[in-house]
């Protein structure tokens, strides 16, 4: 059964970073993509960016791209999203999620699982 924990959420003030991190266990961990995605309330669910199997293609959703940074460590089974420059608007619950796939995708529809999410709060 894989399991995806999401770690490193939290408070900013706008212009700040936080880095979060997923790790994951159950299945072959680098032979999947992986994904982030971020809920806000009352809000769907929204592609923020993904990674290939083994870390050699991103890709962002416009409204983070130059800002966030989604990176891969296969030796430790985790999954990384820097965040700079944080605006107010980025407060949300971020999620990531793992591929059926070695690529990603911008829909969550074909991410298989799911971690329990994690809160970032930016204020200005």
């Amino acid at each position: 059964q894989v399991q995806l924990v999401e770690s490193g959420g939290g408070s900013a003030q706008a212009g700040g970073s936080l880095r979060l991190s997923c790790a994951a266990s159950g299945r072959t961990f680098s032979s999947y993509a992986m994904g982030w995605f971020r809920q806000a309330p009352g809000k769907e669910r929204e592609f923020v960016a993904h990674i290939n199997y083994n870390g050699g293609h991103t890709s962002y959703a416009d409204s983070v791209k130059g800002r966030f940074t989604i990176s891969r460590d296969n030796a430790v089974n985790t999954v990384y999203l820097q965040m700079n420059s944080l605006k107010p608007e980025d407060t949300s619950d971020y999620y990531c999620a793992q591929s059926r796939a070695t690529v990603g995708f911008t829909s969550a529809r074909f991410y298989d699982y799911w971690g329990q999410g994690t809160q970032v709060t930016v204020s200005s």
